[in-house]
């Protein structure tokens, strides 16, 4: 399953919990897994520079088919050299497919065979996306890492409803997988079902025949009690091939990252770090630091006494409560910066602790810390 281009390399599997470290190599470089994923929806990170990012620890990032489609389109990014180009990103990107966009934000859709009739949330302007044309949209941007086009069935959907979702994703994977011909690219295909056990396993099963370099887990973490995404976890994780790395698509929260890993997934994406942060939330080893409250008004301490990020080494609560609470853009940047280098050194710990066989050890001392400073 690795061509010239891609191959992943499974280092350590924690005995007791299956925790999974290893290397996913890529045309722009290699990733360590267990890894998160910075959201870049419009080919850039919400108030951060590439090199914000790449001092963070970022090792790949996410944008968003849908709504560089949209704007400023998918032509004209590749007129400038493709993605990593036009962003000036030097290292690996993942794009979506455009699907959860298309089902979730469009004012109007309507959902065929052939593909998902939308109109547009910019404009209102009618569009039409087959799994062909998210795949040309992909290639167009040059991404890395691309996703099949699927459908995500919303929770609450019946069983008949998530088996018609799930059997017109299996079609559209095939089709994607028929038109993706550039070998530069990893198409990973994605795994729906909604909540029930016995299509998430038949979904796992009928998307193997095309899991080349990776496989995605789709519509999870859209509503539902978090226990109910760890049980679908357990239950698909017999099913998943051990030979590619697995991808949680849209979680990010530092307790699923954690519980993610113990379940055997390898990457992560999710926009929390930098929304909560433009609200004035930091996520910190002691648990979220909601640094427009009064009681922080003459804290002169560092968000997280056990971060060395930018932010933490030159200010104090005190100062990113005045910046957030006179709207200065720059307590937005600061405290982004620091939630992604911190989810960042989540993720490097746990890699550390699957290598030294103590991740259920490095799991329990992070709800103890996440625990002490909320109380």
């Amino acid at each position: 399953m690795n061509n010239e281009y891609f191959s992943f390399e499974l280092q350590k599997t924690d005995p007791e919990t299956g925790a999974r470290a290893g290397v996913l190599h890529t045309p722009h470089g290699d990733i360590l897994t267990p890894v998160y994923m910075p959201v870049g929806t419009q080919a850039t990170v919400k108030g951060l520079y590439p090199r914000d990012l790449k001092e963070a620890g970022s090792q790949i990032i996410l944008s968003n088919t849908y709504h560089l489609y949209m704007r400023p389109g998918d032509e004209l990014i590749k007129a400038a050299g493709g993605l990593h180009k036009f962003m000036n990103w030097d290292k690996p990107i993942l794009t979506d497919s455009g699907g959860f966009q298309v089902f979730s934000l469009a004012s109007l859709n309507n959902i065929t065979d052939d593909g998902v009739r939308f109109s547009s949330h910019v404009d209102g302007s009618s569009h039409f996306f087959t799994p062909e044309k998210a795949m040309d949209i992909q290639h167009n941007l040059g991404s890395d890492i691309i996703m099949a086009f699927d459908q995500c069935s919303e929770y609450g959907y019946t069983h008949e409803q998530a088996r018609r979702a799930l059997d017109r994703t299996v079609s559209w994977l095939d089709r994607c997988f028929k038109a993706h011909g550039d070998p530069a690219q990893a198409l990973f295909p994605i795994v729906q079902g909604n909540f029930y056990k016995d299509l998430r396993i038949e979904s796992v099963e009928r998307a193997l025949p095309y899991v080349k370099h990776g496989i995605a887990i789709g519509g999870l973490s859209v509503g539902e009690p978090k226990p109910l995404m760890y049980e679908m976890l357990e239950e698909m994780r017999p099913h998943l091939p051990t030979d590619v790395p697995r991808y949680l698509m849209g979680v990010g929260s530092p307790d699923c990252l954690v519980e993610g890993v113990l379940r055997g997934v390898d990457m992560f994406d999710c926009v929390l770090a930098t929304r909560v942060a433009r609200n004035g939330t930091a996520l910190t080893s002691r648990g979220k630091v909601v640094v427009r409250n009064g009681k922080y008004k003459a804290d002169f301490s560092p968000l997280d006494p056990e971060c060395d990020c930018y932010c933490c080494r030159n200010y104090t609560k005190a100062y990113l409560r005045h910046l957030v609470n006179v709207g200065e853009m720059t307590g937005a940047m600061l405290l982004s910066l620091h939630n992604i280098s911190y989810l960042h050194r989540l993720m490097r710990g746990l890699r550390e602790s699957i290598f030294t066989e103590k991740v259920k050890e490095f799991a329990r001392a992070f709800y103890e810390k996440q625990e002490e400073g909320n109380a």
